[in-house]
């Protein structure tokens, strides 16, 4: 395992991965759901910036630690495809189509499926949709359903701004973008954290986004309207049906599963920290500084899937295979002590985190989901002057999955 010069992922043909590779960490699991961190770091220190691991179902991946070498990966799409069509273990057989791990790194005709030309073009059709929903009130929406998701708790002193808030909230602003009934959109809520949670009901609750999105283009082609999808149905890139369908799925899971957990780690930062929510109260600090802080130190995906080596090369000291599936730590090296060697210092103005990835893949839809925070926080506040949190900061828990790790609950108490 310490030999750099082998690769403990690659097995001799024929012969299961997962057998070879026992002794490999887990990161999925009891201690994975606990402390994702622990394992980050003891992790770096027996294998240094890239180490061999499994993922759900003992799927064999590098997980890529290092700050350095996360903007290599990221940043090189001929070196590191994003084309899962190339990943040896599911060419070979040794991957199902029914593995959990498929609706987060399977193939689809998507543009974060594919590089070069064909990335490009399917990424114009996502960003000019997404700059012109932007332009129809983005903030407005977002008041909107602040205001109404706080009247819901408003009148009893107590709430779960966890579950009665930020979970909700970037989805109603997503299904007015996409063009969904409210209704339909927070239904979704659960299909989507689903997906990112992995285990046996991934695939069904993929399955329903995609069954629902499906009706919704088909709604959207006989009645158009001022929304996301509308815009990709017309985009001058000529999406077919099912170009269209997958990229409103990844629109929906990545905004909204992103944006809901960004929010809860802000508000909790704000909640734990009395001199921040003074200083947002009184207009002393701005709530971009909040956001920024929390995108180096608790980013909303913790691991980001995933590339594939386009060929035999050296990352981190170690030999990467053809085929070979590695999985992005941006929460591990937003913390790479070769950058950031005392996490304790203000990372205040510094936007290189690598919380919205990076190179020709970098999150398009940022500032939408910086535009839902920044309002979620401004209204909350106003509305419930007096909020504060209802238990001991070290009483609030987190459970992770292999991709991100989400607050569990968020408890505030405040005047009526």
């Amino acid at each position: 395992m310490n030999d750099q010069t082998e690769n403990p992922l690659q097995a001799p043909r024929g012969c299961p991965v997962a057998h070879q590779a026992t002794e490999l960490t887990r990161l999925y699991g009891p201690e994975a759901s606990t402390d994702p961190v622990g394992i980050y770091e003891r992790l770096r220190k027996e294998h240094g910036s890239v180490a061999p691991v499994l993922l759900e179902g003992d799927v064999p991946a590098w997980l890529v630690l290092g700050y350095r070498d996360n903007r290599r990966v990221l940043d090189n799409p001929r070196q590191f495809s994003r084309d899962a069509r190339i990943w040896r273990d599911w060419a070979e057989g040794r991957v199902e189509e029914t593995s959990p791990l498929i609706p987060m790194l399977g193939w689809r005709p998507d543009c974060v499926s594919q590089d070069g030309e064909p990335h490009r073009r399917l990424r114009a059709a996502v960003t000019d949709g997404l700059q012109a929903a932007s332009a129809r009130g983005i903030r407005r929406h977002a008041t909107h359903f602040a205001n109404k998701q706080i009247d819901a708790f408003a009148a009893t002193g107590r709430a779960d701004l966890v579950s009665d808030y930020a979970e909700y909230l970037p989805m109603l602003v997503l299904s007015r973008i996409l063009g969904l009934p409210e209704a339909e959109g927070r239904d979704l809520v659960e299909s989507c954290a689903q997906v990112l949670k992995g285990g046996e009901d991934a695939l069904a609750h993929n399955d329903r986004i995609m069954a629902i999105l499906g009706e919704l283009a088909e709604r959207k082609r006989a009645e158009p309207g001022g929304d996301f999808t509308t815009a990709l149905l017309g985009h001058a890139a000529g999406l077919d049906e099912e170009e269209v369908v997958s990229h409103l799925r990844l629109v929906l899971i990545a905004a909204h599963t992103t944006t809901s957990n960004l929010l809860a780690r802000v508000l909790q930062l704000i909640l734990t920290d009395t001199a921040r929510l003074s200083g947002l109260i009184s207009g002393q600090l701005n709530i971009s500084a909040v956001v920024e802080e929390v995108m180096w130190n608790s980013p909303p995906l913790a691991v980001l899937p995933g590339r594939f080596a386009a060929g035999d090369l050296e990352l981190g000291g170690h030999q990467i295979q053809e085929g070979d599936l590695l999985v992005l730590g941006l929460a591990a090296g937003n913390i790479d002590p070769e950058i950031r060697p005392d996490t304790g210092v203000s990372v205040q103005g510094n936007q290189a985190h690598l919380a919205f990835s990076s190179g020709p893949h970098e999150c398009p839809g940022q500032s939408i989901g910086q535009s839902v925070i920044e309002i979620a926080v401004d209204v909350l506040l106003h509305r419930l002057p007096g909020l504060t949190l209802a238990v001991p900061p070290d009483e609030l828990t987190s459970t992770a999955s292999t991709w991100e790790s989400r607050l569990d609950s968020l408890p505030v108490e405040f005047p009526v």
